[in-house]
C-alpha cells in the first residue's frame, strides 16, 4: 500500500482517540455521553427494527386475519376483540382506552356492555363484573328463550339464559345453524349398517404405519373402496332393490352421493350423541380426512364428503326459517325435567309443548317444509336443550355447590381450606385458599362455556379435519402414533371462549396456552373427545353428593356417615374438598409441561382425581350411592 493512499492500522487509534472514542473513555464515567464517530454519518433509524411486511387495512394489527373492531388511542394500534382482551388483560395496558372502528357495530362484551362511540377503558370494562356470579353467555350464543314463553310455570332452568338481538327469533336463527338434524327411522337404519362396516374395518390399523409396501395414498383408496364394497353388501342384504342399484355398474363414482350420505349420517349422529360411536366416528373421520387430500381424489374419483344437515340449512332451503321467528318456538323446544315435580306438572307441561309443536307445525306447512320436517327441526333444537342440560348444567351445579360450601377469600378451618403446595398429596402447584378458590371457579366457568358451545366448536373442528388445505404428520406423540394437524379454527373459536370466560371472573390464575395440533392434543378431534368426557366426570359427582341427604334417612347409613365424617353435610363437605384441592392441583402427567396449570391440563388433573377415587376414604359413600363409575349409566 503506497503511504498516501489510506490511513494505516497504526493511525486508526489516534483517530478514535482524538474523537474521544478509546478504551480510556468507554470505560470511564461519561461513557453513556460516547459516540462512536461512525454513527454521526449513519442514517436516521438505522437502530429501529425495520418490518418486513404491513398489516392489510382494516384487519387486527396482532393476529392479522381477523377485521379490528377496537381501535387502542394509546397504543395507536387496531385490535380484534380477543387480541385486545389478551394483549390488554394485565399491567398498565389495563388502562388503555378504546374506541370502536369506524363502519363496524356497536361490539357488546361477553358482560354485557356496549361498547358505544364513546370511548371505554379496559379497568371500566373488568369493573363491572362481581366476582363469583355466575358468567353471562356471550353476544352470539345463548340460552334465553323469549320473556313470557319462559316464565311459564315448568320453564327449565337450563334454558333460562340472556339472550341479545331484537327479538328470540335472532338466538335461535344462530344457534340453529350448528343443529344437526334428528335422524328419521329410514336414516337410522343405513347408520346401524354404517356402524357395521366400521366396526369390521381395520382402516386406521392399514393407514397409520410406518413402512408399508405401498404407498399411502394407494393403501387409503384400497380401503375406502374395501369400506364402500361392504357396505354395498351390507345394502344388498337389508334392501335388495337398493343394493341391487348399486351392483348394477359397479361404480363406485356413480353412486358418491349415497356414500356421502351414509358417511354424512354417521358425522351427524355423532355431534347429537357424543357418547355414541366412541370406537367407530375416529376411524370415520380420519377416512374422510383422507379422502380430502388431492392425491386421493384423483385416483379415488369422487368426494366422500358433504356438509352436515342443520335445522337452519334445511328451513332455510324450504324459506320456512320464520318457524324459528315464532314466540311458540320457545315452548316447543323446551325440555320438561321431573326433578321435584309432581306428575300433573309434567303432564301439563308435556301437553302444553305437544300444543305448540302441532301449531307451529300447521301454521308453517303450507309455506314450504311438511309437517314432519318442521316437528324433526323442533326435536332436533330440543336435543340440543337436553345436550346442554346434561353436559353444561354439571359445571353449574358444582359452581353452586363451591359457593355454598367454601369462602372466596378465607377458610373457616382446614378441613374447609382448598390450600395445596407442590409435593404434598401428588399436587404440581402451591396455592393459598383464595388462589386455588379462583382456579376452580374460572377452570369450571370455562369449561361451562365451551359446552354451552360445543356444537359450533365440532362444526368447527369437523372443518379443520376435513380440510384439503391443512395437512397432518404421522408422528409418536409419546401415546403412540398421532396424526398431528394444527386446527386454526376451532383455536379461534377456542381463544374467544377464554377471553369470555376471562371476562366473566375478572381475573386469571395459572396460565392460558391452549394445545392444539401438538404432542399433548394432535388434532381438532382429540380437542373434541377431552371435552366432550367433562359430564363424565361431573355427573357422578353431582348425583353421589345430592343422593346423601336421603341415605342418612337409613338409621344404618346414618350411623356409619356419623361414625366417619360427623355428618352427612360434613361428608358433602369432604368430597367437594378434596375434588376441588385434587382434581385442581396440575396432577396427572409425567412432567410439569403435559400438566400444571394450562387450559388442557386442568382437564388432565380432574381426570387423574377420577382415576384415584377408589383410594379416597369417602369411596364407600360413592358406592352406596349407585356410582358404578365415570364410564358408566347415571
Amino acid at each position: 500500500m503506497s503511504p498516501g493512499s489510506s490511513p494505516s492500522r497504526q493511525d486508526e487509534p489516534v483517530q478514535a482517540k482524538s474523537a474521544g472514542f478509546s478504551l480510556e473513555t468507554i470505560l470511564g464515567d461519561d461513557h453513556e455521553q460516547i459516540e462512536h464517530p461512525s454513527a454521526k454519518d449513519a442514517p436516521e433509524g438505522w437502530d429501529e427494527e425495520e418490518h418486513q411486511m404491513h398489516v392489510a387495512q382494516g384487519f387486527c394489527v396482532e393476529c392479522e386475519d381477523q377485521p379490528a373492531q377496537l381501535h387502542c388511542e394509546t397504543c395507536a394500534d387496531d385490535y380484534c376483540e380477543v387480541c385486545f382482551a389478551a394483549q390488554h388483560r394485565k399491567g398498565s395496558r389495563r388502562q388503555h382506552t378504546t374506541r370502536p372502528i369506524l363502519g363496524q357495530p356497536n361490539q357488546k362484551q361477553a358482560n354485557g356492555t356496549v361498547i358505544a362511540n364513546g370511548t371505554t377503558s379496559q379497568a371500566e370494562s373488568d369493573a363491572m363484573h362481581v366476582d363469583g356470579e355466575q358468567a353471562e353467555d356471550s353476544a352470539e350464543e345463548s340460552e334465553h328463550a323469549v320473556a313470557g314463553a319462559l316464565s311459564a310455570p315448568g320453564a327449565p332452568p337450563g334454558v333460562q339464559q340472556s339472550f341479545t338481538g331484537s327479538t328470540v327469533g335472532d338466538w335461535f336463527i344462530e344457534r340453529a345453524k350448528y343443529i344437526p338434524i334428528r335422524l328419521t327411522v329410514q336414516e337410522r337404519k343405513y347408520l346401524r349398517l354404517l356402524e357395521a362396516a366400521l366396526n369390521v374395518s381395520e382402516y386406521t390399523d392399514k393407514i397409520d404405519t410406518l413402512g408399508a409396501s405401498l404407498s399411502k395414498a394407494k393403501r387409503i383408496v384400497h380401503q375406502i373402496r374395501e369400506l364402500c364394497a361392504i357396505l354395498s353388501g351390507l345394502v344388498l342384504a337389508a334392501d335388495y332393490k337398493q343394493g341391487q342399484e348399486l351392483f348394477s355398474d359397479r361404480d363406485f363414482q356413480a353412486n358418491a352421493e349415497f356414500y356421502q350420505q351414509l358417511f354424512e349420517f354417521g358425522r351427524r349422529h355423532k355431534i347429537m350423541n357424543p357418547d355414541k360411536m366412541r370406537s367407530t366416528y375416529g376411524k370415520l373421520i380420519y377416512l374422510l380426512q383422507d379422502s380430502q387430500t388431492p392425491e386421493v381424489k384423483d385416483l379415488l374419483s369422487f368426494s366422500c364428503v358433504k356438509p352436515i344437515k342443520t335445522v337452519y340449512s334445511i328451513l332455510e332451503e324450504h324459506e320456512a326459517l320464520d318457524v324459528l321467528r315464532d314466540d311458540l318456538v320457545a315452548v316447543a323446544t323446551k325440555e320438561i325435567y321431573s326433578e321435584g315435580r309432581s306428575r300433573r306438572e309434567i303432564q301439563k307441561d308435556i301437553k302444553s309443548k305437544e300444543r305448540a309443536i302441532e301449531t307451529l307445525a300447521s301454521r308453517y306447512e303450507r309455506k314450504g317444509p311438511s309437517q314432519e320436517k318442521i316437528r324433526q327441526c323442533l326435536y332436533s333444537i330440543g336435543d340440543n336443550h337436553a345436550f346442554l342440560r346434561t353436559n353444561r348444567d354439571p359445571c353449574d351445579r358444582m359452581i353452586a355447590y363451591l359457593k355454598q360450601y367454601f369462602h372466596s377469600t378465607q377458610a373457616k378451618d382446614s378441613k374447609s381450606s382448598l390450600a395445596i403446595k407442590s409435593g404434598k398429596g401428588g399436587a404440581r402447584l402451591t396455592h393459598d385458599h383464595a388462589t386455588q378458590y379462583a382456579y376452580v371457579i374460572q377452570s369450571l366457568t370455562l369449561w361451562r362455556e365451551i359446552l354451552h358451545d360445543m356444537f359450533h366448536l365440532w362444526s368447527l373442528a369437523e372443518q379443520d379435519l376435513l380440510s384439503e388445505n391443512v395437512p397432518y404428520r404421522l408422528r409418536d406423540t409419546g401415546q403412540g402414533l398421532n396424526r398431528v394437524q394444527v386446527a386454526p379454527k376451532t383455536s379461534r373459536m377456542m381463544h374467544a371462549i377464554l377471553n369470555r370466560a376471562q371476562r366473566s371472573v375478572g381475573s386469571w390464575v395459572g396460565s392460558s396456552v391452549i394445545h392444539m395440533g401438538d404432542h399433548n392434543v394432535p388434532n381438532a378431534l382429540m380437542f373434541i373427545d377431552k371435552y366432550s368426557q367433562i359430564y363424565r366426570i361431573l355427573l357422578p359427582i353431582c348425583n353421589t353428593l345430592s343422593q346423601i341427604p336421603s341415605l342418612a334417612e337409613n338409621p344404618a347409613l346414618r350411623s356409619y356417615i356419623d361414625d366417619e365424617f360427623g355428618s352427612p353435610e360434613n361428608c358433602i363437605r369432604e368430597i367437594l374438598a378434596d375434588f376441588f384441592r385434587h382434581g385442581f392441583d396440575g396432577s396427572g402427567a409425567g412432567n410439569y409441561f403435559d400438566a400444571g396449570s394450562c387450559i388442557d391440563g386442568r382437564l388432565t388433573s380432574a381426570w387423574n382425581w377420577c382415576s384415584l377415587l377408589e383410594k379416597k376414604r369417602f369411596f364407600p359413600v360413592f358406592l352406596l350411592t349407585g356410582f358404578i363409575g365415570f364410564d358408566g349409566e347415571w
